[in-house]
């Protein structure tokens, strides 16, 4: 099986800019994806970086140029395949990841990011529906508080329980590393 990393928006708005991840701490899930991107090469597994962009200077958040929009030095100061930009939650609309994918062989979606609920959830289902198999690691994800009702905890927790049921594999950085190093 010829797998990839997704490393979706690991940019700076979500670490020091205006939607800070909450939970998991965003210093925890940080080196988690940090693990994730080096076992990834190591094993020669594809990394692609994905980033929100707004191209709009009023946009407020992700705003292409700006400090926050970059993507976070875990994901800068290591090797990566390629870095798609994207616009909406889902990294497959309106960009050219499923050809890139499709271009290297690649059947095994392998998710790390941010936020749990909006884009890598939206990321899974696509690449679900579009026949690869996915999996996403459950401490290299993170989300934030959306409510005093929906706690980042909660929403994390459902959100991973719901991919898992039915969408992909839900697994920690370090079983995903034991399996790909045989």
């Amino acid at each position: 099986m010829s797998a990839a990393l997704i490393v979706i928006d690991v940019q700076n708005e979500y670490v020091t800019g205006a939607l800070p991840i909450v939970y998991p701490p965003v210093d925890q899930s940080l080196a988690r994806i940090a693990a994730a991107i080096d076992a990834a090469t190591t094993a020669g597994i594809d990394v692609i970086a994905v980033r929100h962009t707004e191209t709009d200077p009023t946009g407020g958040v992700f705003v292409e140029g700006t400090a926050a929009w970059e993507l976070h030095k875990v994901v800068t100061s290591r090797p990566h395949s390629v870095v798609i930009d994207k616009q909406w939650p889902g990294s497959f609309t309106g960009t050219p990841l499923e050809h890139w994918l499709r271009e290297h062989s690649i059947d095994q979606l392998v998710i790390a990011g941010y936020m749990t609920h909006m884009c890598v959830d939206t990321t899974a289902r696509q690449a679900m529906h579009r026949g690869w198999d996915v999996m996403v690691l459950s401490d290299a994800t993170g989300t934030i508080d959306l409510s005093d009702e929906l706690p980042a905890h909660l929403v994390h927790r459902v959100e991973l329980g719901v991919l898992g049921d039915g969408f992909g594999t839900v697994c920690t950085t370090d079983d995903w590393i034991k399996s790909i190093r045989g």
